[in-house]
C-alpha cells in the first residue's frame, strides 16, 4: 500500500521514463510472485509413531531431524526447514507445525506419507452445589453408596486441562492431607508456578499462537499463570480440593470442591488473549496433548472448540485420538452456539462431548415494580444503596442524540445518554455484547442499577453475573411484561432486591439456551453431544489477576466466581471420569463413556421429561443420552466398549482411504475391513440418518457386573417399527460379551424429520439405556 502511495505522488513527473516504468512492473511482479506469497502457520500431520516402549533422547532428536529433512525437500534447504518448523511432534503424534506459504502447503499435502495439511486454526474457550445436585453428597453428608465414597474421592488419579493456565494460590489447589506424588508422574512445573502434591504439573504452549498473530514473545506469553480465570475455574471444577466457606461477594456460601477432590491436577496452558475471536490454537493444543500423554495424565479436560470439521484437519480430534489410544479419557465441551441446531462441536467418536444444563440452585434477585408486580431474576451483584423505589427507564429511551435505538436498547458502548440515565434503573435487552459489558455501560452512564431482560432465543435461561452495579437478569416473558409497563406508565418505578441463594428450584435440570445442539454435521450417524451436566451459574476457583467480569475497569477481586457455559459442564464430567477411573482402573475410555451415558436420566426434579430454555420438551440433540448420574455410572451392569481397531474401522466406514487410516494407525499392515459399516459401530447411542427402508444395526454388550440375565425393552420412535434379536441376553461371568441386533423400518405413513425412542437392557437392578435417533424422509 505504501509503495502505491509513493508512486502516485505529485512530486514525480507524469512523463515517467520507459526504464522507470519497467522497473516498477518488475518490482510489482516480484512482490506478487510465489516467492512473496503470504506465509501462515500450518500443521503437517504424518499419522502415528511406531516407537518402542523406551524412547531414547537420541531417537527423538532423529525424529525431529527427519521432519526437517522432509520439509527441506519443499522449502529449498535444511536451514530453511529448521527456521520454518516451530513444533516437532515426536513421541505419539507424528508431524510438525511450520510457517509455510499456500503453494508449499499444497505440495506437501500431495506427498503419500502425509495424512493432512491444515491451517493452525484458532479456537474459543467454550461449585459448591452441583455435586449435591448430582447426589454425590446430600446436605453435606456423603452416603456410603456415593461414588465419592466408593472411589476414594478420585485419589491419585491425574486430571489435566487445556485452558488459560492456573492460579496456584487458590485454596482449591491446596495439598493439605495429600501424600507423595504418584511415582508414575513424569510431568513438571514451570518456574512461575509453585507446584505441590495437589497441583503437580503446569506447562505453557504458545508457539502456535505467536506464529498466527506474529506477536513477539515476552514475559506475558511465557507463563502458566492464569490471568483470565477460565482455566482455574475449569480445573477446580474437575478436581479442586474441598474449600469451606466459598462464595462470591458473600452469596452462594458453601463448600467448594471438584468432582474428584482428591485427584492430582495439572494445567496445560494453550489459550491466550483473543485475536480475531480465537485464543487457543491447534498447533499448541497438539503439543500440549502430546506432553500430557507422556507426562502420565489419566483424564484430559478440554473446554475449547470451534466449528466442527473433518477429523484429519482438526487438532483436537487428532490429538485426542492419540490420547485415547494411550488410555487417556478425553472430555470436551459441546460449544456455546445453541440453541441453533447442527452447532455441536468436538464430535469425534473417541471423545466425550458434553452439553450444559441448569441445576436446582438460583441466586435470586427479585425485581419489584411500583404497581405490585414482581419478577424473579438472578444476580451476584451488590444491593442498591437505598431501600426505595427508583425511576425506571428503557435503554431504548436513553439513547444519545441521533444514536441508534437498537444499540441503546442493547446497552452498547457509547449509545446511552448520561443525562437520561443518571440515578435510574436502566432496563437493557440481552444480546450481541456481553452481559457484564451492558452493566459496565449502564454504570458508566450513571445508572443506579440495571435490569437485563432476556431476548427470545435465551428464553428462561438466566445467568448470575457479578455485575459492577446492582443488577438482575429476568427471563423473556417477564422482560416483555416489564417493557410493556415502561411504555404504558407515566412515571415507572421499581426496585432490585439483594441476591440470595435459593435451593430446590424447579424445573431442574433444563437445557441451557447456549448449549450447542445436534445433529452432528460431520458424521450424522453419531449422536452428539453424548451427555449433559451442570453448566449454569457454577461457582469455582478464579484468578485474582483480574476482576470477575474480566473488564479492564473492574478492580474487584474474588477467589471464587460464577461462570456459565459448556466450559463449565465439561469439567463436571471430567471429575466423574476421574472417579470412575479410580474405581475401575482397567476400564477403557469407551467403557467409562458408556457407563456415564447409559445410566443417565432424561427426567427433571418434577419427574417430567427434561425441557429446553423455553420450557418445551428437550430431545437427545440437546442432552445426548441425558443428564449424568455419577452414583449409577459406578455400576452400569453392561457397557458398549470400543478399541483402537474399532475407531479405525469407523474411519474406513465414513470414507477415509486405507492409506490414510494406515498412517493414522501406525500400522503399515492395517487394511480397512471389508464391509465396515457405521451402523455397526459399537456406540452407546443408536442413530440412523435417512431411514427409507428396513435396516439392521449390530451392537456388542460387555458384562462388567455379576452374572445376570438382561431383557430388552424399547420405546419406538414415532413412525418406526423396532425389533430386537435376541430379546434376552444371559451373561455367566464378568467380562463376557454378547451380540444383539436391532432392526428398524419405517411405517407406511410416517412423519418427516427426526424422531426419538430408546432401548433399555435390564436385569431389574441395572438399566442400560440408549437413545434411538432416526431421521425419516416424507
Amino acid at each position: 500500500m505504501s509503495m502505491t502511495r509513493r508512486y502516485s505522488s505529485t512530486q514525480y513527473s507524469n512523463k515517467m521514463s520507459l526504464q522507470s516504468l519497467s522497473s516498477l512492473l518488475l518490482l510489482v511482479t516480484l512482490f506478487f510472485s510465489p516467492a512473496f506469497a503470504l506465509k501462515k502457520s500450518y500443521i503437517v500431520y504424518l499419522g502415528s509413531h511406531a516407537h518402542l516402549p523406551q524412547i531414547s533422547s537420541a531417537h527423538l532428536v532423529g525424529v525431529a531431524h527427519s521432519h526437517r529433512t522432509f520439509l527441506a525437500s519443499f522449502v529449498g534447504s535444511h536451514e530453511n526447514a529448521k527456521e520454518a518448523i516451530f513444533y516437532s511432534y515426536k513421541r505419539h503424534i507424528n508431524g510438525f507445525a511450520a510457517i509455510l506459504d499456500e503453494n508449499e502447503a499444497a505440495e506437501i499435502a500431495k506427498h503419500p506419507d502425509v495424512v493432512s495439511v491444515f491451517p493452525n486454526k484458532g479456537r474459543k474457550l467454550h461449585t459448591t452445589h452441583s455435586w449435591n445436585f448430582m447426589l454425590l453428597a446430600k446436605n453435606g453428608v456423603v452416603h456410603k453408596s456415593s461414588l465419592w465414597n466408593k472411589a476414594g474421592y478420585g485419589e491419585d488419579t491425574i486430571i489435566a486441562n487445556l485452558d488459560t493456565g492456573v492460579w496456584p494460590e487458590s485454596k482449591s489447589f491446596s495439598d493439605e492431607g495429600y501424600g507423595a506424588v504418584p511415582a508414575r508422574w513424569k510431568g513438571r512445573c514451570h518456574k512461575d508456578v509453585p507446584c505441590n502434591r495437589k497441583l503437580i504439573g503446569a506447562r505453557y504452549f504458545n508457539k502456535g499462537y505467536l506464529a498466527y498473530t506474529g506477536l513477539p514473545s515476552n514475559a506475558s506469553y511465557e507463563t502458566c499463570r492464569d490471568h483470565d480465570g477460565h482455566g482455574s475455574h475449569t480445573l477446580s471444577t474437575a478436581a479442586g480440593n474441598f474449600v469451606p466457606g466459598a462464595n462470591v461477594f458473600g452469596t452462594g456460601n458453601g463448600t467448594a470442591s471438584g468432582g474428584s477432590p482428591k485427584a492430582r491436577v495439572a494445567a496445560y496452558k494453550v489459550c491466550w488473549p483473543p485475536v480475531d475471536g480465537a485464543e487457543c490454537f491447534d498447533a499448541d493444543i497438539l503439543a500440549a496433548i502430546e506432553a500430557a500423554i507422556e507426562d502420565g495424565v489419566d483424564v484430559l479436560s478440554a473446554s475449547v472448540g470451534g466449528d466442527a470439521g473433518d477429523y484429519m484437519s482438526d487438532g483436537i480430534a487428532i490429538g485426542s485420538f492419540h490420547a485415547v489410544k494411550n488410555g487417556v479419557t478425553v472430555v470436551c465441551s459441546a460449544g456455546n452456539s445453541g440453541p441453533k441446531s447442527g452447532t455441536v462441536s468436538n464430535v469425534a467418536p473417541w471423545v466425550i462431548t458434553v452439553g450444559a444444563s441448569s441445576m436446582d440452585r438460583e441466586f435470586q434477585a427479585f425485581v419489584e415494580l411500583k404497581n405490585g408486580q414482581s419478577f424473579k431474576g438472578t444476580s451476584l451483584s451488590k444491593p442498591l444503596p437505598e431501600e426505595k423505589m427508583y425511576s425506571l427507564i428503557s435503554a431504548a429511551d436513553a439513547n444519545v442524540a441521533n444514536g441508534n435505538v437498537t444499540d441503546a436498547l442493547l446497552c452498547k458502548k457509547g449509545s446511552l445518554d448520561p443525562k437520561k440515565v443518571k440515578g435510574k434503573i436502566l432496563v437493557c435487552l440481552r444480546g450481541d455484547n456481553a452481559r457484564v459489558d451492558k452493566g459496565m455501560q449502564a454504570a458508566a452512564a450513571g445508572a443506579a442499577g440495571m435490569v437485563l431482560c432476556n431476548d427470545k432465543a435465551s428464553g428462561n435461561e438466566i445467568i448470575s453475573d457479578a455485575h459492577v452495579l446492582p443488577a438482575s437478569q429476568i427471563d423473556y416473558k417477564d422482560g416483555e411484561t416489564l417493557f410493556s409497563y415502561l411504555s404504558s406508565t407515566k412515571d415507572p418505578k421499581g426496585y432490585i432486591k439483594a441476591p440470595t441463594a435459593t435451593l430446590n428450584t424447579k424445573p431442574a435440570p433444563f437445557m441451557a439456551s447456549f448449549s450447542s445442539r445436534g445433529p452432528n454435521t460431520i458424521t450424522p450417524g453419531i449422536l452428539k453431544p453424548d451427555i449433559t451436566a451442570p453448566g449454569v451459574n457454577i461457582i469455582a476457583a478464579f484468578t485474582e489477576a483480574t476482576g470477575p467480569t474480566d473488564l479492564d475497569s473492574d478492580n474487584r477481586r474474588t477467589p471464587f466466581n460464577t461462570e456459565s457455559g459448556t466450559s463449565m459442564s465439561c469439567p463436571h464430567i471430567s471429575g466423574v471420569v476421574g472417579l470412575l477411573k479410580t474405581l475401575h482402573p482397567h476400564w477403557s475410555p469407551a467403557a467409562i463413556r458408556s457407563a456415564i451415558m447409559t445410566t443417565s436420566r432424561t427426567r427433571d426434579n418434577r419427574r417430567k421429561p427434561m425441557v429446553d430454555e423455553s420450557f418445551k420438551k428437550a430431545n437427545p440433540f440437546s442432552y445426548g443420552s441425558g443428564h449424568v448420574q455419577p452414583n449409577k455410572a459406578a455400576h452400569p451392569g453392561l457397557v458398549y466398549d470400543l478399541t483402537t481397531g474399532d475407531y479405525l474401522d469407523f474411519l474406513c466406514a465414513v470414507g477415509y482411504n486405507n492409506t490414510v487410516v494406515q498412517l493414522f494407525a501406525e500400522d503399515p499392515q492395517y487394511t480397512c475391513r471389508q464391509g465396515a459399516n457405521l451402523l455397526d459401530f459399537n456406540y452407546p447411542s443408536i442413530t440412523v440418518p435417512n431411514l427409507t427402508g428396513s435396516i439392521t444395526v449390530t451392537r456388542k454388550l460387555k458384562n462388567v457386573g455379576p452374572p445376570a440375565t438382561y431383557n430388552a425393552r424399547f420405546r419406538e420412535p414415532l413412525g418406526v417399527r423396532v425389533s430386537v434379536e435376541p430379546k434376552q441376553l444371559t451373561f455367566n461371568k464378568t467380562g463376557e460379551v454378547k451380540i444383539f441386533q436391532m432392526t428398524l423400518r419405517p411405517l407406511p405413513v410416517t412423519p418427516s424429520g427426526y424422531v426419538f425412542g430408546e432401548l433399555t437392557w435390564t436385569d431389574s437392578h441395572h438399566y442400560v439405556r440408549s437413545p434411538i435417533v432416526v431421521q425419516l424422509s416424507s
